[in-house]
């Protein structure tokens, strides 16, 4: 065991005199320690971001109107301003090396700022053949390839909206999410590789487009020997080639601040997923903080994060070109052919800030690797659920002593982190370092009053810039407002559980909701339910995920059936199939249980959350309000045996 809070490693003078922020700071002429930075930024919201904008010299028309006006949730950032992703992203050096693409075969390919550039000024013209114009929608159902990243910026350089799904999702899932946003164009792998096997999508990109309205076009870029038998899709079809057919000098499409530049999901228990819809300007702002500041990345920097293109983490990813950074695109399995499988792409790459989720480190040191190579490493970057303790202490145990290892919490929600780490303090076992610069984060009691050293609600208390400019199909705002602002008016409630350190470091303990987190990938329980209760053997069910403290848990699934039917392994088999098909593999459940009923509430919500509290230790008399029970009897089926 290793004890949280132990010392594991702190910035030498040379780290901290090097540091990005501390360049920042002497521009500011501001002295303090980093609290003094962060508070500052917090309670002169306006003045802050400013400096932001300032400092980094954000290519736009910076406007006349205020920066900050209005009260949480009702808030308008920069008034009068325009500017455009895309192009903050592609200057600079035209001969810098911007992109190094991998995948588990091998495969490697390199584009340097300017033959990115090029690619984008091909496609963007492609794109406006198929009559994409400032507005529309572009989704693309792609892996983590070099394609997602140039058919993304030229969606942006036009002010066009884009969204993006990993095509290990099912077509159900995908269909939920794009039917909601009407794309144009779908642009979309005939199939991809994970974990040294092919599958074939061809079909299921077929069902997709045949479901979205409006569609116009679909844009194939092929990855896989062809599928026979497939129909011909919704709309125009052309291949990646065809699309990018025209050398066409790129150009940017300025637009307002808080013009939207893509749409993100984020899956709550009931519903739909929640399409969140962030603009050019507050995510330019953010990343550009957040990937200087914290991560300490520039120029010279080699900076990779595993992550899908469903996953937010992939946007943060390729913010690094905002920066000036090298990024990394991978694409296939963490743990194919070994579970050394990332370290080995660090190694070969020169990877300077290595990024993953909190289960690879967690199995990397289960597995006792102790990788090498690393000589380039300064910084690694663990989210998507709390690192533990010993993972902390493996790092500098067994891969580098020297490495700043930033443990972050964030969300979809914002596409950043609230809390991380920064260069200029010590790491210590299980603790995040501070709460971010501009994040006014706190931790709530049950009765809302802020608490130091106590297990609370995280919230935020101040506006930031990255926060959603609206949910799509959501005029009225009133389902951006219920989903964070119901609890605290006026006050922005994460759903994480959060402890805030006397000196200012953070302590996560997981979500405070039951949205299901699988190896990052997070996915609302409702959409769990309408696969497995589609079957006729199934009468209810309930999905409950036990993950906590960095690792991923047991997916567990406890069903009721219908009369006369029976859990029996041909049953399971097929859910199983369908679960992996409709969702994705990260969501096919470890175990399934049969119980003669699924606790609810009277007005018959499920009771996902007490019934997690239970699994995990809690006593059923502090875990549910029996008396606000439908069916308080069968609580007792859930309690886990001593």
């Amino acid at each position: 065991m290793v004890e949280e809070g132990a010392l594991l490693w702190e910035p030498t003078a040379e780290v901290v005199r090097n540091a990005k922020i501390t360049r920042y700071a002497e521009w500011l002429g501001r002295e303090g320690d980093y609290q003094d930075i962060w508070r500052w930024s917090v309670e002169s919201p306006a003045e802050f971001w400013t400096s932001i904008w300032d400092y980094f010299a954000v290519v736009g028309d910076r406007g006349d109107g205020p920066v900050l006006s209005g009260t949480m949730p009702d808030v308008t950032w920069f008034e009068g301003t325009t500017l455009n992703y895309a192009e903050n992203a592609l200057r600079g050096d035209p001969d810098r090396l911007a992109v190094i693409f991998r995948d588990e075969s091998g495969n490697r390919r390199t584009y340097t700022l300017g033959e990115l550039r090029a690619e984008v000024g091909r496609v963007r013209a492609g794109l406006i053949r198929l009559g994409v114009g400032c507005g529309d929608r572009v989704a693309g159902y792609v892996p983590n390839i070099p394609e997602a990243l140039i058919a993304f910026l030229a969606t942006a350089s036009l002010g066009a909206i884009w969204s993006s799904c990993s095509p290990d999702f099912g077509a159900p899932s995908v269909i939920d999410r794009f039917t909601q946003i009407e794309p144009k164009v779908l642009v979309a792998v005939d199939g991809y590789r994970y974990n040294g096997k092919q599958f074939g999508r061809a079909g299921v990109v077929r069902d997709i487009a045949a479901k979205l309205p409006g569609l116009a076009a679909t844009v194939w870029i092929p990855s896989v020997p062809a599928e026979d038998g497939a129909d011909v899709a919704a709309g125009e079809e052309l291949d990646w080639e065809t699309l990018r057919a025209e050398v066409a000098e790129p150009a940017f499409e300025r637009v307002p601040f808080g013009h939207p530049l893509w749409v993100l999901y984020s899956s709550g228990t009931t519903g739909l997923p929640k399409p969140i819809v962030h603009g050019h300007g507050g995510i330019v702002l953010e990343h550009l903080k957040a990937l200087s500041f914290h991560q300490d990345l520039g120029e010279g920097d080699v900076f990779f994060w595993y992550t899908t293109t469903g996953w937010m983490m992939w946007n943060f990813l390729i913010g690094g070109l905002l920066v000036g950074a090298t990024v990394v695109l991978y694409d296939g399995s963490a743990a194919h052919p070994d579970t050394g499988a990332l370290w080995e792409v660090a190694a070969r790459e020169g990877v300077t800030y290595f990024g993953t989720g909190a289960p690879y480190i967690v199995a990397s040191m289960k597995a006792g690797l102790r990788p090498s190579g690393l000589e380039r490493l300064r910084g690694i970057g663990s989210t998507g659920s709390p690192l533990p303790p010993e993972g902390f202490a493996w790092v500098y145990s067994d891969v580098k002593p020297d490495v700043q290892l930033g443990s972050f919490s964030g969300g979809t929600d914002v596409c950043t982190g609230f809390v991380g780490a920064v260069p200029l303090l010590p790491i210590r076992a299980g603790v995040i370092p501070c709460r971010c610069l501009g994040a006014r984060v706190e931790s709530f009691d049950a009765a809302g009053n802020p608490v130091v050293g106590e297990v609370g609600e995280l919230v935020v208390t101040t506006p930031m810039p990255s926060m959603p400019v609206m949910f799509w199909n959501d005029p009225s705002g009133d389902r951006y407002r219920e989903s964070y602002f119901a609890d605290y008016p006026g006050i922005w409630r994460h759903g994480d559980w959060i402890k805030i350190l006397p000196d200012g470091g953070c302590v996560i303990y997981g979500r405070s909701d039951s949205t299901l987190n699988r190896g990052g990938v997070r996915m609302g329980t409702s959409e769990f339910y309408r696969v497995v209760e589609r079957f006729e053997e199934i009468e209810d069910s309930l999905v409950i995920d036990t993950g906590q403290l960095g690792q991923d848990g047991r997916l567990l699934l406890y069903v009721t059936l219908a009369p006369g039917a029976e859990l029996t392994e041909d049953l399971v088999a097929r859910l199983r199939a369908a679960l992996r098909s409709e969702l994705s593999p990260r969501h096919v459940p470890d175990e399934f249980h049969r119980v003669p009923g699924i606790p609810r509430t009277l007005s018959g919500k499920k009771l996902e959350v007490p019934v997690r509290k239970i699994l995990l230790g809690t006593p059923v008399e502090k875990a549910a309000n029996r008396d606000a029970m439908a069916n308080p009897e069968v609580l007792a089926h859930f309690v886990p045996e001593s």
